[in-house]
């Protein structure tokens, strides 16, 4: 479910507007666009190029990471067999022309690739699975100066933070999928629960305590869902650094520890 609450108070540059501002929109519409597709494809030199000097990315399962070391433990993940790829379901921009900020507001579908061994010998057959997560990718851009004497300034990512909706298991072949216990789901919000406990599974540290728009009521408007859009505001408002620390949930429902049953 979500909320009918509207969780931005005000409004910036986003749709019409003068030609400068839409020029604007769309170079930081096509940094945003640059996620799925480099990074998908390893193209990590055009992938970095996407951020400013100092830049951070929170994920679900690399948790809060300087752009550097993402991009080195992304490596690492694909050398073990990690398959995450992502789809691109449109892309809006926040504009403050002002401060020369920017949010970029990027609806994508999370799809990763699972696979547990089966066992042969005893006529046990591997299951292989995808799990796809609804999400919107927040970018908070900034105009640089041209690295280049007498260049134009250029837009650039400093963070990256995303909010997930709903996600869900996909069995490859149609018809065979696991079932994770109540306990392993619990652990994440509803929302990626599914994601972390896949990904939970091949060995990540998943983050539990990212934003989600799911509510613990029917409607309800989730914190730190509200939180995000707080820090989008200050962001779009000209704060030199805002901090995009999720604060931790005292909901009961979290466990430390959760099995996986086929």
């Amino acid at each position: 479910m979500t909320s009918p609450f509207d969780p931005q108070l005000g409004t910036y540059s986003h749709v019409n507007g003068h030609p400068a501002d839409i020029l604007d929109r769309l170079a930081v519409s096509e940094l945003c666009k640059g996620w799925p597709v480099y990074r998908d494809a390893s193209e990590w030199k055009n992938f970095r190029s996407l951020f400013c000097g100092e830049a951070f990315v929170w994920t679900t399962w690399s948790k809060r990471q300087s752009i550097d070391n993402f991009i080195q433990v992304s490596k690492e993940g694909k050398s073990r067999g990690d398959f995450i790829m992502h789809r691109e379901c449109g892309t809006c921009v926040d504009l403050n022309p002002q401060t020369r900020r920017a949010v970029g507001k990027m609806k994508a579908t999370i799809t990763q690739r699972f696979a547990i061994p089966g066992d042969l010998k005893r006529g046990i057959e591997p299951v292989v699975f995808d799990v796809d997560c609804d999400c919107r990718f927040h970018f908070f851009c900034l105009e640089q100066p041209s690295p280049y004497p007498g260049g134009t300034p250029e837009w650039k990512v400093r963070y990256v933070k995303l909010i997930y909706d709903k996600d869900k298991l996909v069995p490859v072949d149609g018809k065979t999928a696991p079932t994770f216990s109540k306990d392993m789901l619990r652990r994440c919000p509803e929302g990626y629960r599914y994601l972390g406990a896949a990904q939970r599974m091949l060995g990540h540290d998943v983050d539990e305590f990212l934003p989600t728009i799911q509510g613990a009521e029917k409607g309800a408007a989730h914190r730190s869902w509200l939180a995000m859009y707080e820090k989008m505001s200050q962001w779009l408002d000209g704060d030199e650094d805002i901090d995009l620390t999720s604060p931790p949930s005292n909901s009961s429902s979290i466990h430390e520890n959760g099995r996986l049953h086929l």
